[in-house]
């Protein structure tokens, strides 16, 4: 199934139609899992039928389906050019020590 063809409405479906399943799989009522995730039924019977709902409730209920794992997709990741990366490694390249004993055996001359 290529997903970029579907419409929002029917994408939203898919969405509802997981959600269903996996609170079902779970053998909860939507009360109870309304209730664990701090939304209302009728929101969470929105959510199922495909409705528009607020993303975050879309996360409160993942969370307590234990399906947050689904948002990794969104991570992303940064990347550091070579540039950047070599002005790191001379930031991080150790400095010459002066050995300050040295200094003090050699007084400076009287010139």
């Amino acid at each position: 199934m290529n997903i970029s063809q579907l419409s929002d409405a029917a994408i939203l479906q898919m969405i509802g139609d997981f959600i269903k399943k996996k609170r079902m799989d779970l053998n909860k009522t939507q009360d109870t899992l309304s209730y664990e995730a701090g939304i209302s039924r009728s929101t969470l019977s929105l959510l199922e039928r495909g409705e528009k709902v607020n993303l975050i409730t879309l996360i409160q209920v993942l969370r307590v389906l234990d399906e947050l794992q689904i948002l990794e997709v969104f991570k992303t990741q940064t990347q550091i050019s070579p540039l950047e990366y070599i002005k790191l490694q001379k930031k991080q390249e150790r400095q010459r020590v002066r050995n300050t004993d040295q200094a003090a055996e050699n007084p400076p001359s009287e010139w």
